[in-house]
């Protein structure tokens, strides 16, 4: 069983994945992660953002091993991986790396901006995560807090406004809800009610034979 969920940052998207992919015991993947890691191995090695070759390489040799690295999660290397991402020549490594962690076993559950219309269009269900910008905000804003960063809610504000733009309007593969794809707002829920949610959605797309565990 393949799981897409789509989503801007901040909206419980990774949370929600991480969640669902435990409780019918599939492989999980955050793919903003890879974007993350090639702007960070990028940065790390000297080049400038928009060198294409070099991004392209960094695409090409992310080390798995590294997507769970604490610093993939600052806001400086989030504002980074946007501008790498439009890069079609990295979204092209990046969606061959996705496809082929889907190839292998009993299914995966994927979480991005893109899953459900480029990545794997052909998914078995597919959620849209979606909540109120302010909302969001304040997620990341106390995230970011809790790991020591000095940071204020305005600014986090104007970090997930200009990401959002970006997402939406670049050319290639923007930020939109698949047509097939089951809405679910998590502004006024917690983790908790947004998980059920989640599973019921699933369960009434896919149906109890779904479950892998």
């Amino acid at each position: 069983m393949i799981i897409a969920v789509d989503g801007p940052a901040a909206s419980g998207k990774g949370t929600l994945a991480r969640k669902i992919a435990g409780h019918y015991g599939l492989p999980y993947l955050d793919t903003g992660s890879l974007y993350r890691a090639t702007a960070r191995d990028l940065l790390a090695a000297g080049h400038d953002l928009e060198n294409v070759c070099e991004a392209v390489r960094a695409a090409q040799n992310i080390d798995p091993a590294t997507l769970d690295d604490p610093k993939l999660r600052e806001p400086g290397i989030g504002e980074a991986a946007s501008l790498v991402a439009p890069i079609p020549q990295v979204r092209a490594e990046l969606l061959a790396y996705q496809r082929r962690f889907c190839e292998g076993g009993k299914g995966a559950v994927l979480d991005g901006r893109d899953i459900g219309t480029v990545v794997c269009p052909d998914a078995d269900v597919k959620l849209f995560i979606k909540a109120d910008t302010s909302v969001r905000a304040r997620r990341r804003f106390v995230e970011l807090t809790a790991n020591g960063l000095t940071i204020t809610q305005a600014q986090v504000l104007a970090d997930l406004q200009k990401r959002d733009e970006r997402d939406r309007s670049r050319d290639s593969s923007p930020l939109v809800k698949a047509h097939d794809a089951h809405l679910l707002d998590t502004t006024n829920l917690d983790i908790e009610s947004s998980y059920k949610a989640a599973i019921e959605l699933i369960e009434r797309a896919y149906g109890d034979g779904g479950k892998t565990d």
